[in-house]
């Protein structure tokens, strides 16, 4: 199926080198040979085949190819030099597109600074909105819960095969990718890291309470958890505060990339799948226009809570609450959208024949409102 970033890749190729990330098996690959398409003669070179390792090492690619895509070019020590050099000397054509996985968002991490030379491009798992025409949104939404949206278990449309490819996922994940990002020597201690997390969904997690779970110190636990964002395996929502620092000093939240993987009832599920598709359309703004955008959730002293706020270009664009039955206002959400007036307040239902109104604020069927974002 035809991802919706396809055409914005292919008019960035015009400009200057284009990175595409996120998690592994999202369908870079696939993304990558379909924005080709607009060039069939282009040049395809994988790090990980012997004879296209020694092309890239030897820099011996066609020059006179209008496109050439790296993939998996970041286990190379020194990929961003060599990039940067090229790219300073040769400029475009050729066009040039390196796929991989989280590495590619480390670049600020010493050596060579590819500042102003590349646009990034992230792709996420399937949204209701990415997969529109495909089935109507209500259908889309459950098996997006009950499968995930990652290609091969989304398409696959079998709880079996999905479990067994989670299985294989993750443990790749930790086993080769982990490692060489950040090695870890108990790898099940990490395994059982990614369980815990995963049966606490939506709520605030705390560092020293896992910690004494895992018999760990809480900066092993903060520093395990930045490397699965890195790895893409997971993200953290942190509470909304006007000065920044201090926001990230309380307790986050962490939800999926991959909402099957999540250990949980259905409102866990369903609140996952909503902070997957925030956050793709957020990044997607950003990639694509250059906005500036944060993720976060609601939470005072009183305990008053909302699940989303969304805020692009210094402004909030929306409170979302998510709900899977309840078709009252939530009261934490009237009182935040009084004080904070946002552009739009919605309560998401995840069953509901149609859109209701209370004081300004919108309760809407969950899947009909994803169907509504950009990606």
């Amino acid at each position: 199926m035809k991802r919706l970033q396809e055409q914005d890749i292919q008019d960035d190729l015009n400009e200057k080198m284009v990175f595409l990330s996120g998690p592994r098996q999202v369908g870079k690959t696939t993304l990558a040979r379909a924005c080709a398409a607009a060039w069939p003669s282009m040049t395809y070179l994988n790090f990980d085949a012997d004879r296209d390792r020694r092309v890239i090492l030897q820099e011996t690619w066609d020059r006179e190819s209008p496109l050439v895509i790296f993939d998996e070019v970041h286990k190379l020590k020194q990929w961003k030099r060599k990039l940067k050099g090229i790219y300073d000397t040769e400029g475009i054509p050729p066009r040039i597109l390196v796929t991989g996985s989280a590495r590619l968002t480390l670049y600020r991490r010493g050596g060579e600074s590819l500042a102003g030379r590349y646009l990034l491009h992230r792709l996420y798992p399937f949204s209701v909105r990415e997969l529109r025409g495909t089935a109507p949104p209500a259908e889309l939404l459950e098996n997006l819960l009950r499968f995930g949206g990652f290609p091969e278990p989304f398409l696959a449309q079998s709880e079996k095969r999905a479990a067994r490819w989670r299985k294989q996922h993750l443990e790749r994940i930790v086993r080769e990718d982990v490692q060489d990002l950040e090695p870890v020597r108990d790898i099940q201690t990490m395994l059982l890291l990614i369980d815990l997390l995963r049966a606490r969904v939506g709520s605030p997690i705390s560092m020293a309470s896992l910690a004494r779970d895992l018999e760990l110190s809480p900066h092993t636990v903060k520093k395990w958890i930045h490397t699965l964002e890195h790895m893409f395996v997971c993200f953290v929502v942190t509470p909304y505060h006007r000065n920044i620092a201090r926001a990230i000093l309380k307790e986050p939240k962490i939800y999926f990339f991959d909402t099957g993987a999540v250990l949980g009832d259905d409102g866990a599920r369903l609140e996952n799948t909503v902070a997957v598709s925030l956050l793709k359309h957020l990044h997607y703004l950003e990639d694509s226009a250059g906005k500036d955008v944060r993720l976060c959730y609601l939470r005072d002293k009183e305990g008053r809570e909302v699940d989303f706020m969304t805020m692009v270009d210094r402004r909030i664009e929306s409170l979302v609450e998510v709900k899977t039955g309840d078709t009252r206002c939530a009261k934490s959400l009237k009182y935040y959208h009084e004080r904070l007036q946002p552009r739009q307040s919605i309560q998401l239902v995840r069953k509901l024949s149609r859109t209701l109104s209370e004081q300004g604020i919108a309760i809407r069927p969950a899947a009909d409102w994803l169907d509504t974002l950009s990606i």
